[in-house]
């Protein structure tokens, strides 16, 4: 993993399993990972960027991750999701969940309902997103209606993600998992949309994750959905296409390690500098205020 070594917590019943950029795994204690349906997911207040683990933690993150999560699989009640309970050790209490251990598919679900990032740079240079055809004359923030599946393939933690095309994801999961994936990645980023559209959010693109469930071969959600790590939030009064939008995601500390500010070179392969505590104090605020306005409850750390 490129960044910093983690912290790893001796949890009561808990082995360590593995760790990700933010989130830590553990299964039941002395159950290997092989014989286990179940695993803690715990979420770290790390914040990753360009595939590097920052040095600087976001306090609270993992709470606002965790919570903001169980709150949209609430909300997706027609979508199968892996929770099982939020009854934890209370070091990690309100930033873990203990989940089936789905099948992953190695496959990330993208949703793009707006021309933003990576694929308005496509679009400028080829009028395509994900080598999709889009019509003329859109701009920074356009919306995509119907919102495009854009699948990439899974990385090793400290690569890239690769964007891959459909018949590519039907050669690694087969048509039918391939047709089901993609119909429920747009059908939820549709859903969620409306859901966020109505207290003020546009929700321009998100990233899912999709297992299979060992027990009964159901298509089911895993890992974290629909929170500030793994979609774009922009604030909807402020909307106007054709200008970079403000964000409630960590879009923020991206243009910051970008800007002249950070002194840091993209192309470096160096690890970034740690982040100024404004910059920590405003993208934690970011966080919670994403989390409140879309669920309508006080965040309480």
């Amino acid at each position: 993993m490129a960044g910093f070594k983690t912290e790893v917590l001796q949890l009561p019943g808990w082995d360590h399993f593995y760790s990700g950029k933010v989130r830590d795994l553990y299964v039941p204690a002395g159950v290997s990972f092989a014989d286990t349906d179940r695993v803690l997911v715990v979420a770290s207040d790390r914040i990753s960027a360009y595939d590097f683990v920052l040095s600087t933690e976001i306090p609270d993150k993992g709470k606002v991750l965790t919570q903001l999560s169980l709150w949209w699989f609430e909300q997706l009640g027609d979508f199968a999701n892996h929770v099982i309970s939020t009854e934890v050790p209370e070091q990690v209490a309100g930033r873990a969940m203990v989940c089936k251990k789905l099948d992953m598919y190695p496959i990330e679900c993208i949703a793009r309902g707006y021309l933003t990032g990576s694929g308005l740079v496509e679009y400028k240079a080829s009028g395509t997103v994900c080598e999709l055809p889009l019509p003329e004359g859109l701009v920074d923030g356009s919306r995509l209606s119907p919102a495009l599946f854009t699948p990439s393939a899974k990385a090793e933690v400290g690569e890239h993600d690769e964007n891959i095309s459909f018949e590519q994801t039907v050669e690694r999961v087969g048509l039918e998992v391939a047709e089901a994936l993609r119909q429920k990645t747009v059908a939820l980023y549709e859903q969620a949309e409306k859901i966020a559209r109505e207290r003020g959010i546009i929700l321009a693109d998100t990233k899912v994750e999709f297992g299979a469930d060992p027990s009964t071969g159901q298509i089911t959600l895993g890992d974290e959905v629909l929170t500030p790590d793994s979609s774009r939030f922009w604030d909807a009064k402020d909307y106007a296409p054709g200008k970079s939008q403000a964000s409630f995601d960590k879009q923020f500390v991206r243009d910051w390690l970008t800007s002249n500010a950070s002194g840091w070179d993209k192309a470096s392969g160096q690890q970034p500098p740690a982040l100024p505590e404004d910059i920590v104090a405003k993208t934690r605020a970011r966080y919670i205020e994403a989390y409140e306005r879309l669920t309508g409850q006080d965040f309480s750390a």
